[in-house]
């Protein structure tokens, strides 16, 4: 049975400068610090590194992890789920070669990405706010648009795209289930606090 609750905080990866030990490490410190989920995100590197680094975060933390993109590798290495792009395998396609309790999302950034998330337990929306986290973000598209948006899913939401302490408090009261970010907890020396400090604004 899928938590909405695993959304709250959601820390994504942002690359293996420091590699796979320190990955992880970093990773699990953001748990310590209040991050709900993990997800796999290295754009950059082959199936094969990313299967291995898969299976050491899932290994390593108590939290659940999912894969951007690779609905394969997240199976392949035993995540919780893999959230997928308008560009990826679609949510009703993977429905159908996923285990029952594996945990899909979808991403939205407007009106012609929501018939795709209708089979997806959550959808990730934005970006919300200006980022530099990811190339091809697109513009951001506000507050009141992500509220919209979420409401013509249907499903639990979270916001994503230049997520930080002081931006948290207008999606929530916008309706989000959860934040999701990278630069603000991967971008940080200390994941541990900035995860903390990011619960902090939640509130919860």
């Amino acid at each position: 049975m899928f938590d909405p609750g695993a959304l709250r905080l959601i820390a994504i990866t942002d690359d293996l400068h420091d590699g796979v030990a320190g990955l992880v490490a970093r990773a699990a410190a953001a748990a310590r610090g209040g991050a709900t989920m993990v997800q796999l995100r290295l754009k950059d590197v082959d199936a094969r590194t990313l299967v291995e680094v898969g299976r050491a975060l899932v290994t390593g933390l108590a939290v659940p992890v999912v894969v951007n993109d690779r609905v394969d590798v997240a199976l392949a290495c035993g995540a919780a789920g893999a959230h997928v792009g308008a560009s990826d395998l679609p949510v009703a396609a993977a429905r159908r070669i996923v285990p029952a309790g594996f945990v899909l999302g979808a991403s939205i950034s407007g009106d012609a990405d929501v018939d795709n998330a209708r089979d997806a337990d959550y959808v990730g929306i934005g970006p919300v706010f200006p980022t530099t986290s990811k190339r091809d973000a697109g513009d951001a598209i506000g507050v009141e648009e992500f509220a919209r948006l979420a409401r013509a899913a249907g499903r639990p939401a979270v916001a994503i795209g230049g997520v930080s302490p002081d931006t948290v408090r207008p999606v929530f009261a916008a309706g989000a289930a959860g934040v999701a970010v990278i630069k603000a907890v991967f971008g940080s020396p200390d994941p541990a606090a900035a995860a903390q400090a990011l619960r902090s604004a939640i509130g919860t």
